[in-house]
């Protein structure tokens, strides 16, 4: 297992273009490694200049959050389809069951994806929203350690939806890098929070996201921008001088706008004071989090007297993956915030995954001879991007 998942963590890093700054054809973006590091840091430093206190920050936040909005060109209400899940493929596992689910986010675009469930469910429990990061082979929904994560937490009894980015999985409907992908990823995000909130047995009131890399990158978009989100944890994507390697994370202009400049670590900090863990690594863009990143989004949870309820957990010697140890922290860090008990997960006082089942590519896919893709689904990039119109 440990080898499997340094050698996807290796490929989910090199599938990223690190563009380098800036971009003579966009001046309006902030694209990879814009920043040295040197000169992220410092330009963090002038940012946290801007607010001083819990009032100076609001009035950047909002700043910020409209230019999220506004550069995502987001509608204050997305025309979205009507939320009718196509579910089917239900299986029962050791603690936990699993569904291969789609439903329509704009109308003729479908979100696909894998619904994890507890078993022995009573009442409402807590929910988790996962997307992924990259691979090279666009499989991310269905590699190791993109089931681990899910399969666990539900066993520690939350529900999980894992969803593909564009392009991945049974997303086919357009290439990846569609030019407005960061604005229907972020869309499918909120319609994925939406079929994971309607299910009766979620609180709506215990519900959180946790995606790597890209996945981190829509993790703390998505939680910037909804409130239903009340715990968020961003993996190995966090930084101050690198701005996402690819068009779904950085292709719209949502950090340099006509009435200010902002970076990523501003953009996760519109979590505050709900609680997020960030977790960063030695071998990666966010190798300085412990000494640039972090102390900066500590200090605007302090302005709530919540410093408690964010966390950096730094791996120095590990790189760019959701790999076991980012997981154990994950899972204790949601267990604790969601109110879930950690018990239900562990072996002699450890976070035990051993019993959870690897399912097969096809074992997970929503489409297929039996389950088609709906008529309706329009195909081809221009066809995607019409209906964004």
């Amino acid at each position: 297992m440990r080898s499997s998942l340094l050698l996807l963590g290796l490929c989910a890093f090199s599938v990223y273009p690190l563009l380098a700054q800036p971009n003579p054809d966009r001046p309006d973006l902030r694209q990879g490694a814009y920043f040295s590091e040197a000169d992220g840091a410092k330009t963090l430093a002038e940012y946290g200049k801007l607010h001083q206190d819990r009032a100076g920050w609001e009035k950047r936040a909002a700043l910020i959050r409209q230019g999220i909005r506004d550069g995502l060109r987001l509608p204050e209400k997305p025309a979205f389809a009507p939320l009718k899940p196509i579910r089917h493929s239900l299986r029962t596992l050791d603690g936990y069951t699993v569904e291969n689910v789609a439903f329509e986010s704009v109308p003729g675009f479908y979100v696909t994806g894998n619904l994890y469930r507890p078993v022995s469910l009573k009442g409402k429990t807590a929910a988790v929203l996962c997307p992924h990061g990259h691979t090279a082979k666009q499989d991310a929904r269905f590699v190791e350690q993109t089931q681990q994560r899910c399969a666990t937490m539900a066993r520690l009894g939350a529900v999980v939806f894992v969803y593909d980015m564009l392009g991945y999985g049974d997303s086919r409907q357009c290439d990846h890098k569609i030019a407005e992908a960061p604005r229907l990823q972020t869309l499918n995000s909120i319609r994925a929070l939406d079929f994971l909130t309607s299910l009766p047995e979620v609180d709506r009131e215990r519900v959180a996201v946790s995606g790597e890399s890209g996945g981190g990158t829509q993790t703390f978009l998505l939680t910037a921008l909804d409130p239903r989100v009340k715990v968020s944890v961003p993996v190995v994507m966090v930084s101050a001088h690198f701005f996402g390697g690819c068009v779904c994370e950085s292709g719209m202009p949502i950090h340099k706008r006509p009435t200010h400049e902002t970076d990523n670590v501003e953009i996760a900090a519109l979590a505050a004071p709900r609680p997020m863990l960030m977790v960063s690594d030695g071998k990666d863009w966010t190798k300085n989090t412990p000494n640039v990143e972090f102390p900066y989004v500590q200090r605007i949870y302090g302005y709530y007297n919540a410093k408690d309820r964010v966390e950096n957990l730094h791996l120095a010697a590990e790189g760019h993956d959701y790999g076991p140890s980012k997981r154990a922290a994950a899972y204790r860090f949601l267990a604790k915030h969601l109110k879930l008990d950690l018990n239900r997960i562990l072996k002699d006082g450890q976070i035990d995954e051993s019993t959870n089942t690897l399912l097969t590519p096809a074992d997970l896919a929503v489409f297929n001879d039996a389950y088609p893709r709906p008529a309706n689904a329009v195909m081809g990039d221009e066809a995607v991007m019409s209906l964004l119109k």
